[in-house]
């Protein structure tokens, strides 16, 4: 693994460990729509990054198996960290997928 795949692993790791432990829960609690805009802005965050550090590039990410670019790379991962994350935070807040845009 390469410093560029390492850098980016860390990037994803921390935004979403900093999302789903501090910002989620004060933010969005157990409401799923709030929760959606929140992830959606934290993956625009790091897509972001991570596209202007590599956008055009050749660069090549290795995903044990194969070779990707900095975009497959880095979605992979991200849904790698955050599948798990979200499953956690899920049963936490009890949050429920279909409350019809309710707050709890």
């Amino acid at each position: 693994m390469g410093m560029a795949e390492l850098l980016i692993i860390v990037l994803v790791g921390g935004a979403l460990a900093l999302g789903y432990l501090s910002i989620y829960p004060k933010v969005a609690a157990g409401n799923f729509n709030k929760l959606s805009v929140c992830d959606l802005v934290c993956s625009v965050f790091v897509f972001t990054l991570v596209g202007t550090q590599y956008w055009g590039s050749d660069y090549e990410f290795s995903l044990l198996l194969f070779s990707t670019n900095w975009f497959w790379f880095t979605l992979v991962i991200y849904a790698l960290i955050e599948i798990p994350l979200a499953i956690w935070y899920f049963k936490k807040y009890g949050v429920a997928v279909n409350d019809n845009g309710k707050d709890k």
